[in-house]
């Protein structure tokens, strides 16, 4: 009755405020990334709303074949450009005082915790609305990825994949790796983590 949820963080993204489309490296990371995962039977990918997510997810849709669908809890915890006049090192620091306190509430976005919750409702959606078996491609963000996890999992389970996990998680998840997830009895498990192989 398992479900596999194959985490794909976007593609590098460009460096400017707002809804950016992905780069020409970008591109091919996207590319790469749907190459490797033709050979799977891929059920159906969900994208965030933001247009890096939205680009890298139509290159892995058009290589295999497997409809696209938007869900708005799959953006990130807050977007440079959300809040007017903001510029980047405000919105670093408030990206970094998130995730050292989940329970913060930015004046724009979301908490860690709330992401990390809207993430995991998206997800649980997800599996009772497909057939067992089945193998969803999920693309979204780095941020949105570790907000989950850290809501999900606890910190020792999270040392597995790196010993300082909590404090180092915002430098995890690259542009365009897959974490796979198996839900199953209503319950998550964390099969790979971040992986880029396929980049190479």
């Amino acid at each position: 009755m398992s479900v596999t949820f194959l985490l794909v963080r976007h593609a590098i993204k460009e460096k400017a405020i707002g809804d950016v489309p992905i780069t020409p490296q970008g591109i091919l990371q996207a590319q790469a990334t749907a190459h490797h995962l033709r050979g799977l039977p891929i059920t159906s990918i969900i994208t965030s709303p933001l247009r890096r997510a939205k680009e890298t997810a139509l290159y892995i849709s058009s290589t295999t074949k497997a409809a696209v669908s938007e869900d708005s809890r799959l953006r990130e915890r807050a977007n440079w450009g959300d809040l007017p006049e903001q510029t980047f090192e405000q919105f670093v620091a408030m990206w970094e005082r998130c995730t050292l306190d989940p329970m913060y509430i930015p004046p724009v976005g979301d908490s860690a915790k709330q992401a990390g919750e809207r993430l995991s409702s998206c997800l649980i959606q997800s599996a009772e609305a497909h057939p067992p078996e089945s193998n969803i491609v999920v693309v979204t963000h780095g941020g949105l990825i570790t907000d989950f996890l850290v809501h999900t999992f606890s910190e020792m389970q999270l040392n597995h994949w790196h010993p300082s996990f909590l404090a180092v998680q915002s430098q995890l998840v690259p542009e365009c790796s897959i974490t796979t997830l198996v839900y199953d009895n209503n319950r998550f498990a964390l099969e790979t983590f971040a992986l880029i192989d396929h980049l190479v």
